[in-house]
């Protein structure tokens, strides 16, 4: 079906023979598990664990290729990521597909092709699916609805978190949210800022076998500082970040400071947050440097009794007070 002129028609979502066609010829030819192979209306899942996560969520990113990766490797990393930041190793992941009449099979072929590499890398299988097509106009090429479950490793949970405690990024900040800003072509500026989609399963796996880990978040929609605003907020516990620790590619600074973005609030999607106490920090981010994915972990902050809020302690020697955002700077980053 690899064919350049072929299109996405709305029989393609009928249920019948074009139904089964794509799914025989695009579908099924790279995301091929045994659970998905029977193609019956629900998949039969072998969880040894009774123990079990599940999420769910839904990708429009804009545009759908982007440089480091497109909406259908989004799909898996954020979805995986999800789970292993909750304490869970990512096992099956469900997938749905939203499609536009007359978007292109090759195109569909890619995103597929992908979908199934990333899966593959993450540890995880594609048990079910479905296929819906819509109108053209009425849908951006392609949207992408996924549901993982797995099985808890290690139980977190915010309420584990106490003053003292240790914050840790996993890497560079604000990679994917740049590089969004940039592919879709709205400013005249040449950069080589990738993506940094990317499934966190084996970079994060380690670190659940120290006792000092209290919990992660992945800092996607509103960055970093949502994330620890949201904390502070829920624990009624300080953050303190010190800005001179926090890793920041120098493209992306420079980018930033031209748009008048705040790295802070940039988009990441294959980054985690780590909270930990402060004997294990420097072991945990010792573990994490040995994975390529981990090479610029950093600890860049603390928690603290003394005050309620979430604050960065400035180069220049200021403050600032990091608040949960309220307007997307970039709509449609995942």
């Amino acid at each position: 079906m690899r064919n350049s002129n072929s299109k996405i028609e709305i029989g393609h979502g009928s249920g019948g023979k074009l139904t089964r066609d794509l799914i025989e010829k695009v579908f099924l030819k790279y995301l091929n598990s045994e659970e998905l192979k029977p193609l019956e209306d629900a998949a039969y899942i072998n969880l040894k664990n009774q123990h079990t996560a599940i999420t769910t969520d839904s990708y429009v990113v804009r545009p759908l290729f982007f440089p480091g990766g497109n909406i259908g490797k989004l799909s898996i990393c954020g979805t995986v990521n999800d789970l292993a930041v909750s304490g869970a190793k990512p096992r099956y992941l469900s997938i749905g597909f939203i499609l536009e009449e007359g978007f292109p099979i090759e195109s569909l072929e890619d995103i597929v092709k992908s979908i199934s590499e990333t899966s593959k890398n993450a540890g995880v299988s594609i048990v079910t699916g479905d296929t819906k097509v819509v109108e053209k106009n009425k849908c951006d090429g392609v949207y992408i609805n996924t549901t993982g479950v797995g099985e808890i490793i290690k139980p977190l949970s915010l309420n584990n978190i106490s003053a003292g405690d240790a914050v840790i990024i996993t890497g560079t900040i604000g990679d994917h949210g740049t590089a969004i800003a940039l592919a879709r072509n709205e400013f005249d500026i040449k950069a080589p800022v990738v993506s940094d989609c990317a499934p966190l399963t084996d970079l994060i796996m380690p670190v659940f076998e120290i006792d000092g880990l209290k919990w992660m978040r992945d800092p996607t929609r509103g960055g970093v500082s949502t994330v620890l605003a949201e904390l502070s907020d829920i624990t009624g516990l300080g953050v303190e970040i010190f800005e001179a620790q926090v890793p920041v590619r120098d493209d992306v600074r420079f980018i930033s400071d031209m748009l008048g973005y705040d790295p802070l609030y940039l988009a990441n999607e294959g980054k985690a947050i780590i909270i930990a106490s402060s004997e294990s920090a420097d072991t945990i981010v010792s573990i994490l440097k040995k994975h390529p994915l981990g090479k610029n972990a950093a600890i860049i902050g603390n928690i603290s009794s003394e005050f309620r809020r979430a604050r960065l302690k400035t180069t220049i020697g200021g403050e600032r007070l990091l608040d949960m955002l309220e307007e997307d700077m970039l709509p449609r980053i995942c």
